[in-house]
């Protein structure tokens, strides 16, 4: 089956959303969402949004904190165009109805948060929900729009790239996984806005969607890719047995939050920045102390903040840790590192073109050159926001003059593919899945060395074979499309850390341990020397 439109979005955060309305009044729009619409990272996002929205604050101070945040690697026209644009996003949203806290609704609030790296309060925020505030109200007019179709629990599988002339993706390939039935999805222009892929780790922030799934397509239909080394791990994940991936917002430390060890001690007093450094700085200086004292967590304390206050302020962490005895108006809150944004990604310029014609990448999957080798807390939904709105006017002017460009494209052989949705040897791509998170945790997390990446190319390698067998053999679901896909963002990350022979920002190696300005000040970017769309083996036999 064939569905056509002008726009194809693989992606429902605030990104593909943001995208979506825009372009909506310019053509028709379908959007793939892998689950449910709102199972996105976008969602799970507390702390806010970053602009100058503050009297006593700068443009120029926002930029200086972004590129400090960077560790040399930011482009400086990417991080002037995503700052400058702040305010006039927030305007947008606001006149969509998000509710952002204001001090005239909840005058004991304060109006602007502040986060890690910022000189500034310039966070604006939703109390603890920013994101899902966001989503909510783009996802309520998106569905509202008669311009656009969102067609949820379709997993989008590959590009549909056309040979004649340039390369040029004209659609995807997707499975509806509720029925197992094969769509290919044909648009004058696709946009991958399918976020992060903190899944790559054993402990992640990221939902369970967050595969890695539009990276891994860009890069198997040719697209650059582009600084995967630099993985950020947020400081404060609750550490709970019956929580994996519950976020403890950086705004607890912006309103005084003070990171303990068990002793009751300040693990950040010799830092400048004290609690408020930068994420790599903090999340480094946990994991040192666990490793030192033999300790499965740290404890970040804001106990002596007044207890209306904190309820008020951060109502979805206090309940959330109240519902598990965690009382944080009297208790320091267990914490622990986790994977939780990816700083690279596609390679994209200013616009988010990709380096395949008529493919676009915007929000975490993109990588712009604003984040550098570590992202300042709270530009993230800023980036996606600014991005998705460059990116749908450029589309937009593309797409002027342009014929069907698929009316004479080649099956895919996803075509004759074993497709279905009941478990193929579930237990298999269960283990497959569990190693390779468990060694990316060990071999390619905060702390890396030669050796330890060595050990997990090798690892992967031997898993990748058998993801290949599976594939010949097993009918291909949702879960080995996902196992699949987890495999290659592994294989880019340790393929870009293995490269980069220094530690910079989100990328310490033990045996690099200085920065080297001199050979390293500079973006890695891969190239696949030989892309394709599918491998033959799927093919029927």
């Amino acid at each position: 089956m064939i569905i056509k439109s002008d726009f194809l979005i693989i992606g429902t955060g605030v990104a593909g959303l943001s995208f979506a309305l825009k372009a909506s009044q310019m053509g028709t729009v379908s959007i793939l969402a892998k689950r449910k619409a709102c199972d996105t990272n976008t969602n799970l996002a507390q702390g806010g949004i970053a602009a100058v929205m503050g009297e006593d604050d700068l443009l120029e101070y926002h930029i200086r904190d972004t590129l400090d945040s960077g560790a040399g690697l930011c482009h400086l026209d990417a991080v002037k165009t995503v700052v400058e644009s702040g305010p006039r996003m927030i305007e947008q949203l606001k006149l969509l109805g998000v509710p952002f806290t204001s001090q005239v609704d909840h005058p004991d609030l304060p109006e602007l948060g502040r986060e890690g790296g910022h000189s500034h309060r310039r966070i604006i925020h939703a109390k603890d929900m920013t994101g899902q505030a966001v989503q909510k109200v783009l996802g309520e007019k998106a569905f509202e729009d008669p311009n656009i179709k969102i067609f949820e629990k379709h997993q989008a599988l590959d590009l549909i790239v056309t040979d004649a002339g340039a390369r040029r993706a004209v659609g995807a390939w997707a499975l509806d996984t509720a029925t197992g039935e094969l769509l290919a999805f044909m648009a004058k222009i696709v946009v991958l806005a399918s976020g992060g892929s903190g899944k790559v780790y054993l402990y992640t922030t990221n939902p369970d969607g967050a595969t890695g799934d539009g990276l891994a397509i860009a890069w198997r239909a040719g697209a650059q890719i582009s600084n995967m080394e630099f993985v950020q791990f947020h400081p404060t994940c609750l550490f709970h047995p019956q929580v994996r991936n519950f976020l403890i917002s950086e705004a607890v430390r912006g309103e005084g939050g003070r990171l303990i060890d068990q002793d009751g001690e300040s693990i950040m007093k010799n830092h400048p920045q004290g609690d408020l450094a930068c994420r790599d700085v903090v999340a480094l200086a946990i994991d040192t102390v666990m490793k030192k004292s033999g300790v499965d967590n740290v404890f970040l304390d804001i106990t002596h903040k007044p207890s209306d206050f904190i309820k008020d302020r951060f109502p979805k962490i206090y309940n959330t840790c109240l519902s598990l005895g965690i009382d944080i108006t009297r208790q320091p809150i267990p914490v622990v590192p986790a994977a939780h944004y990816q700083c690279g990604g596609i390679l994209v310029d200013i616009n988010g073109r990709t380096t395949l014609n008529g493919l676009y990448a915007i929000g975490e999957v993109a990588a712009t050159g604003l984040h550098g080798a570590n992202r300042l807390a709270s530009n993230s939904l800023l980036e996606a926001l600014v991005m998705a709105d460059r990116a749908s006017i450029s589309a937009g002017l593309e797409t002027k003059g342009l014929k069907d460009l698929g009316e004479n494209v080649s099956l895919s052989p996803w075509a004759n593919g074993r497709l279905g949705t009941a478990p193929s040897e579930a237990v298999l791509i269960t283990h497959s899945w569990d190693e390779i998170r468990r060694f990316m945790w060990n071999y390619v997390g905060l702390v890396r060395s030669d050796q330890r990446l060595l050990m997990a190319a090798k690892r992967l390698e031997l898993v990748k074979n058998e993801i290949d067998d599976f594939f010949r053999n097993f009918e291909v679901d949702a879960d080995l499309i996902e196992v699949r896909n987890i495999a290659v963002v592994a294989d880019l990350i340790i393929q870009c850390a293995t490269l980069r022979k220094e530690s910079r920002g989100l990328h310490y190696s033990l045996t690099w341990p200085n920065r080297d300005d001199k050979n390293f000040l500079r973006d890695t970017v891969l190239s696949n020397p030989a892309p394709i769309i599918l491998p033959e083996r799927l093919s029927a036999r």
